[in-house]
């Protein structure tokens, strides 16, 4: 049995709502609201970045685990937000939770599949018995420009998962990645925010790769939508999850609990895991879970998860995504938030 030996995540504290962002840019709150499915966002701290959120998810993975952090062999950090252009993210990582020196380290990039890029590999490593364990971590703060649209979206947050074959709470039972060079979004070296092809993104990118994706994990697994207990697919909005599932076949209650996530706001290369760990946080043993995710370029990576009865030992050792989601919570206005972001540009 290969798979998930531990997981966590994290969200920032900070919020704003969809009506702070549309107000400021002169735009209807509840167009935006229908037309997406958003409600708010996560935002990182002034002293929070990918390094930071990928150390806290990952520290409540390795509570769930229960074992020892230098018995890991890997440590890859997906983002497209990594805080250093040379220098990776996963060193300071391991460093900080007591993985160095005997590890391989590496930083991914895919747009928004990062993340599972990142848990791709690490579960094909402890399947070559190259390694004990590994860990994938998806993490971002991901950049949206003053009033384009991807500012109501685009967030902060991050999960991490430790794969192995001892303990194991969900089994990967199958694994397929589709891909083609579709640019529908992108950002040169230099340039602090994204540019995008608009609704380009949608059909002929998100749509295209996500029910391909989906279509040829099922016809390789042999399982029907109906054998699902949940399914979780990229989620850059709350309306596109819930369209990509009807498509493939899947009901709305199987879309959750996996989003809440975008229906708060939160969209980054960790959301389609972020939306799985809020999964198996009331998941059941024996229930199979589809997780498709979507990076811009553009490809999917699409897993078939079985859950086993150790979940219910390991659930409650760290905090679960929903309460992230909904306790604490800190709201900024458009200038505190302008703030954070760094959007205001002093002359010198």
């Amino acid at each position: 049995m290969i798979g998930i030996v531990g997981y966590g995540s994290y969200l920032p504290r900070y919020r704003i709502k969809v009506e702070d962002i549309a107000h400021q840019w002169g735009k209807d709150p509840e167009t935006i609201k229908r037309g997406l499915l958003l409600k708010e966002k996560t935002v990182p701290g002034i002293d929070e970045d990918t390094i930071t959120i990928s150390v806290e998810a990952a520290r409540n993975a390795l509570k769930r685990a229960g074992i020892d952090p230098r018995e890991i062999g890997a440590v890859y950090v997906g983002s497209e937000s990594h805080p250093y252009a040379v220098k990776p993210s996963g060193t300071v990582v391991a460093e900080a939770l007591g993985i160095v020196p005997d590890v391989h380290i590496a930083d991914y990039e895919f747009a928004c599949k990062a993340g599972t890029e990142a848990m791709f590999v690490s579960y094909s490593l402890v399947k070559a018995d190259l390694m004990k364990y590994a860990m994938g971590i998806g993490s971002d703060t991901s950049q949206g420009a003053p009033g384009d649209a991807l500012e109501f979206s685009a967030s902060a947050g991050g999960s991490a998962f430790i794969f192995g074959k001892e303990n194991v709470v969900a089994e990967v039972l199958e694994t397929y990645s589709y891909a083609t060079d579709t640019p529908d979004f992108w950002r040169r070296e230099g340039a602090f925010y994204p540019l995008h092809g608009g609704r380009f993104t949608g059909q002929p990118a998100y749509f295209k790769h996500i029910i391909g994706a989906g279509q040829a994990i099922l016809e390789k697994s042999g399982f029907k939508p109906s054998e699902f207990a949940y399914a979780i697919f990229h989620m850059p909005n709350g309306k596109f999850p819930l369209t990509v599932g009807k498509k493939l076949g899947f009901k709305k209650e199987q879309l959750e609990p996996g989003w809440i996530v975008p229906l708060m706001g939160n969209t980054y290369s960790g959301s389609s895991p972020t939306g799985f760990s809020a999964t198996l946080d009331v998941s059941k043993p024996g229930e199979l879970i589809l997780l498709v995710s979507f990076g811009s370029g553009a490809g999917s990576d699409a897993f078939i998860f079985k859950v086993t009865e150790r979940i219910n030992e390991v659930r409650d050792r760290a905090e679960k995504v929903k309460d992230m989601l909904e306790n604490n919570r800190i709201y900024l206005d458009y200038g505190q938030y302008a703030k954070f972001r760094g959007k205001i540009i002093m002359a010198e």
